[in-house]
């Protein structure tokens, strides 16, 4: 059925999803459906209106303004959720080594610097299975993330404190193919200054899969027991479903659908929602639409329709690119039919 195809191995999502384990959407009154619902739309702010105000500064190359509106972001999870966003803005990499001339003693325009060189890596090497990228496409690829390395690095020795670096340098080391303990390290570096990260617990997800040189199995038992060790309430069980549809996007046609519909899988997506995106204590972060994307796909897909329905109603319309894009075709028709096959 074209509402269950997965990408074909030549698009499959390694690029985007494999790099971020992210996605970014937003509330909108922009319509209503023929049925009454709000017309599904992406944007990468996430109804964030300060965010909006620095993707659009970073657009214009418009450091005098962004840099002081970065620097008053004293959270350390925030900072990072901001650079994320920030690191998808093409031309980026145009304006920041003048940012960085400008100002060397701020670690800043730096870390804004090592986060984009390794988006636009990711941009070099494409969407594409290892198989189908170039050998250009791949030398642009590692050069770009040289760079990015670099001056993390040097971001990190700066500001032995800050988690960015940490959370970006997890990403570069996965695409570089600097081994498992190099993996590790960062991932355990990044939670020792923030030991919650959920961003930094995606990339370790992602590093543990079998597509990356992990297995279902190690992937599966990360998920679970990250999420067992976090209080009630804690946006860690967004990790069991995003692992779950990481299997399903290994799996054979017809394989697929019963590995997520069988009985130990539903149980344990139910689980996993009743102890973060359902559970009363689940403080509903900025950019928590990601996890309601990630659970609604995932119970939509395992024919758990009344479930599903209920997340697709809190989201009212706001879709993320991930984890939609495992899907053939466009995030926002994906969430759209999903959300109609799952109403009341």
């Amino acid at each position: 059925m074209p509402l269950f195809r997965r990408r074909s191995d030549e698009d499959a999502p390694e690029g985007r999803s494999g790099r971020w384990g992210l996605g970014f959407g937003r509330r909108t009154a922009s319509g209503a459906t023929a049925r009454g619902t709000v017309e599904p739309v992406l944007d990468q702010a996430l109804g964030d209106e300060e965010l909006r105000l620095m993707l659009a500064q970073a657009a214009a190359g418009d450091w005098v303004a962004l840099g002081p509106a970065l620097a008053a972001v004293e959270d350390a999870t925030e900072l990072t959720r901001i650079l994320i966003a920030l690191s998808e803005v093409g031309g980026v990499e145009a304006w920041t080594d003048r940012a960085v001339a400008a100002e060397p003693g701020d670690a800043l325009p730096l870390l804004l610097s090592g986060a984009r060189h390794v988006s636009w890596a990711w941009e070099a090497r494409t969407r594409a299975r290892a198989a189908h990228v170039t050998e250009e496409q791949w030398k642009l690829f590692h050069q770009r993330l040289e760079t990015a390395e670099e001056q993390l690095f040097e971001v990190a020795e700066r500001e032995p404190s800050w988690l960015a670096p940490w959370y970006f340098l997890q990403i570069s080391a996965r695409g570089a193919s600097l081994g498992r303990d190099v993996a590790r390290y960062r991932f355990e570096a990044a939670l020792r200054r923030h030991p919650g990260h959920l961003a930094s617990h995606k990339q370790r997800l992602q590093q543990l899969c079998a597509k990356w040189g992990g297995s279902h199995d190690q992937m599966h038992e990360f998920a679970r027991a990250s999420m067992l060790a976090a209080p009630e309430g804690s946006p860690l069980g967004e990790l069991v479903a995003l692992a779950h549809l990481e299997r399903w996007l290994d799996l054979a046609d017809g394989e697929d659908h019963a590995y997520l519909t069988s009985p130990a899988v539903r149980a344990e997506l139910h689980e996993a929602a009743r102890r973060s995106v359902l559970h009363p204590a689940y403080p509903r972060p900025r950019g928590w639409q990601s996890a309601y994307n990630t659970f609604a796909m995932a119970f939509s897909l395992a024919d758990e329709r009344e479930t599903a329905h209920t997340l697709f109603e809190a989201l009212d319309g706001a879709v993320t690119d991930s984890p939609w894009d495992y899907l053939a075709g466009d995030p926002v028709a994906n969430f759209r039919a999903h959300r109609d096959r799952c109403a009341r």
